[in-house]
């Protein structure tokens, strides 16, 4: 059973010497044994993309669980966007922005549709997965602006889904929600419900314990890392602007309540305990729950690792609960 380290905000350090648990172990053996049996090596940034844009579980089965999907074109900054709107069964209360992962360069639609079907199905919420533009091809801050575009329209369309409006992502997708939130502050809407993170990256330039701890050997290694930002950001200085590293804000209050779903052996798990922290210190609400044993984008395999399941349970629970206080 997984057990909730924190649900509370906390600026604790993470659990050290505790290794990915026994589904994770599997699932990371089984990877290895693949990649070894096929001998292969992605080649190109377009293999990259074809292979992280595929869901866990077969898209057909998934799309049972939700009253209707659409293929949708959305504004983005630039032009019109691809989106993919979940409408679930019964009456809907609320509309979810969600921004998919794969560090601004990869995944898209297809990968994070078993989630978003989940997530529509299990909060009663609508959700709009949306597609931004990717680097390298567009640098920061474009990912930005087009989500911020689109969080408009829906913010517009959101009578058609009771009014109220979140926004929700995992990793690259997380960090965007967490900007998305601060740059909401003040505008013509009713404020967000609710921003769902799932492990973010929070703090750019500013290091955490956690880097240190899982730097390698837990999927998302400091290399990886490294190639994200050489790909995504023109300058350094990018690492400090609030819009790619939400920790940098001139102040974090008045922000929607955030729920920080983390993976324990994660580097940027201190990220999202410390981005917590300093929001409820400034005077924001913001929770973290911690899945102990695993790694970052657990969420993406909910059909092999349970914490994967149990997270979309989580943070679904929350919307429900967001959308029916706000």
């Amino acid at each position: 059973m997984l057990l909730s380290v924190s649900d509370a905000a906390t600026s604790a350090a993470p659990v050290r010497g505790r290794l990915p648990g026994f589904f994770t172990r599997l699932f990371l053996l089984g990877a290895k044994a693949s990649a070894a049996r096929h001998n292969h090596v992605p080649h190109s940034l377009e293999d990259i993309r074809r292979r992280f844009d595929r869901p866990c579980f077969p898209k057909r089965l998934s799309s049972l669980q939700v009253r209707r999907v659409i293929d949708i074109r959305v504004p983005g900054a630039t032009e019109l966007r691809p989106a993919r709107l979940y409408v679930p069964y019964g009456r809907v209360r609320g509309v979810v922005l969600f921004m998919h992962g794969g560090g601004y360069v990869h995944c898209g639609l297809n990968s994070h549709h078993g989630i978003c079907c989940r997530l529509a199905r299990q909060s009663g919420a609508a959700v709009v997965s949306f597609d931004y533009r990717l680097a390298p091809e567009n640098k920061f801050p474009a990912a930005v602006d087009d989500c911020w575009a689109a969080l408009q329209w829906v913010a517009g369309e959101a009578w058609r889904w009771g009014g109220k409006v979140a926004v929700a992502g995992d990793s690259a997708g997380g960090t965007l929600a967490a900007v998305l939130s601060q740059m909401s502050r003040g505008w013509k809407h009713p404020p967000l419900a609710l921003q769902l993170l799932y492990y973010p990256s929070l703090y750019g330039e500013r290091p955490v314990p956690s880097r240190e701890v899982y730097a390698n050997g837990y999927v998302l290694s400091t290399r990886v890392m490294e190639w994200y930002a050489q790909e995504y950001i023109h300058d350094p200085k990018d690492l400090s602007d609030p819009r790619l590293a939400p920790i940098f804000a001139a102040s974090l209050a008045n922000l929607p309540p955030a729920v920080i779903a983390l993976a324990q052996c994660d580097p940027l798990h201190d990220e999202g305990t410390g981005y917590a922290a300093a929001m409820e210190k400034a005077g924001s609400q913001a929770c973290t729950r911690t899945w102990p044993g695993t790694v970052h984008g657990f969420l993406n395999f909910y059909a092999f690792l349970p914490g994967g399941k149990s997270a979309i349970h989580y943070g679904a629970r929350k919307l429900r609960e967001a959308f029916a206080r706000s």
